[in-house]
């Protein structure tokens, strides 16, 4: 891979020899790929091969997963880099956590997020970027994520409405990307001696306002997928002497690194985070840091909001009629959540749930479908989110029904089954809602997700 120049220099100048020669020959060495299991899913993927494990990820192996399986359209698998899973683990929120994860498209992370919390709590994913932040829902509704808003707000917004409201805040911060250069060495084109140093402006900026919707005492998981000391021990360094929070450590498993104290001021407690670089470990490069916000009197209430968002209803009588009456015909279990509305949408959110006046929503909770004239119609994101148990009524399809399913095509059932709506059962995941009317099976799987296996 052809370096910049100036980066060459400036590691060299960090590392010294022979590190530093190691290193910058790790860019010519193949990138690894790796996937996650979802937990939330009940039954382990069967598709995928589960012999490589990875040690420091719960849910994680190495390998490559097709976009094309129904273990990857039900959310029963997440492909994801390896070092990046790392920045989950040491997250690893407990279960009824009010969590944030700020800079949050693809979902990755979120995902991982999820995995700990297990439906539990609350989770707000933000993304500032529009489009990113629809990556972000789908992504999220695909891995069946029940208790998790995503929001497309700016962190000031956020630290207005949402003062120390959250338990555990994380930051996978906006960077110069200098650990993807292996992943895609067309970044190399935009790096400059001087980029570093804008990211680590722009990331001292998002933290100002990020750091004041976490409670006293929580705690801060500060991330990067580079290399550069400015955006990373630096970063963490500022973090302490300006606002006081502690330095907790990380565990190192195998070829992990520490923080290097000497890249920034020479705190030492700056050996408690993590570095992840590609001569020394099998991943991308990675940053990652832990720490803990002073403790402080608050005046805060933290109480669950009656309102959320003057657009978001409770639903009115006709709707209550149509929920129940479906719920009764096709539940085994009552819904768990808030159930509200925005304009025809039904959706259920946590109970944790805070006013969200002012801050831009792109998925309020679990969408759980659409009110029309006179019936109810089930989502997708729904089905997805169910477990088979789950659903009285239910349609195993095979490998051919499946990929007509996804391709958009409609297919025929026995003729004996009832008019009515079933979820779809693919390799004992649920992939989609079907309405069988005579014989066929009637297609809901959405327009924008459709493809072809050939």
């Amino acid at each position: 891979m052809q370096l910049p120049t100036d980066f060459i220099l400036k590691y060299q100048q960090l590392f010294k020899e022979p590190e530093a020669s190691q290193f910058l020959a790790s860019f010519d060495t193949e990138p690894l790929h790796g996937f996650r299991i979802n937990p939330l899913k009940q039954n382990a993927p069967v598709q995928e091969n589960l012999s490589q494990p990875i040690t420091y990820s719960k849910w994680g192996y190495y390998g490559r997963v097709s976009g094309k399986t129904s273990d990857h359209q039900s959310g029963a698998v997440y492909s994801q880099e390896p070092s990046a899973m790392y920045v989950g683990e040491v997250a690893s929120p407990n279960q009824g956590e009010k969590v944030l994860d700020l800079c949050a498209a693809p979902g990755g992370k979120t995902t991982h997020l999820g995995s700990f919390l297990n439906n539990t709590g609350f989770l707000m994913a933000n993304e500032i970027d529009s489009t990113r932040s629809q990556v972000l829902t789908e992504n999220v509704e695909r891995f069946g994520m029940t208790n998790t808003i995503v929001t497309n707000t700016d962190t000031p917004t956020l630290a207005k409405h949402l003062p120390e409201f959250f338990d555990r805040l994380l930051v996978d911060a906006p960077c110069s990307g200098e650990g993807m250069f292996r992943k895609d060495p067309n970044a190399t084109s935009y790096w400059s001696l001087d980029y570093p140093k804008e990211c680590a402006t722009r990331q001292k900026e998002i933290l100002t306002n990020a750091i004041k919707v976490l409670r006293p005492g929580g705690e801060l998981i500060y991330s990067t997928c580079t290399f550069a000391p400015e955006e990373d021990e630096q970063i963490i360094a500022w973090l302490v002497k300006e606002y006081g929070f502690e330095i907790l450590p990380v565990k190192k498993y195998p070829q992990m690194s520490t923080g290097r104290p000497e890249w920034a001021d020479g705190n030492p407690d700056l050996i408690n985070c993590v570095r992840l670089f590609p001569h020394l470990f099998p991943g991308e490069g990675h940053f990652i840091a832990k720490l803990r916000k002073p403790l402080a009197d608050s005046q805060i209430n933290q109480k669950p909001a009656k309102t959320i968002n003057p657009a978001v209803k409770e639903l009115n009588k006709d709707q209550v009629k149509l929920w129940q009456q479906f719920a009764k015909e096709h539940l085994t279990t009552s819904a768990t959540g808030k159930l509200v509305t925005f304009r025809d949408q039904l959706y259920s959110i946590p109970e944790q749930t805070p006013n969200l006046t002012g801050i831009k929503i792109s998925r309020l909770g679990l969408w759980l479908g659409t009110f029309k004239k006179n019936r109810f119609e089930p989502s997708y994101a729904w089905a997805l989110a169910l477990h088979p148990a789950e659903w009285q009524q239910k349609l195993t399809i095979s490998d051919e029904e499946w990929q007509k399913y996804v391709a958009g095509e409609t297919f025929t059932c026995d003729p004996n089954l009832a008019k009515n709506w079933y979820l779809l059962v693919h390799d004992k995941q649920p992939v989609g809602f079907g309405k069988v009317v005579n014989g066929t099976v009637k297609n809901f799987f959405p327009k924008r997700f459709r493809f072809n296996m050939n």
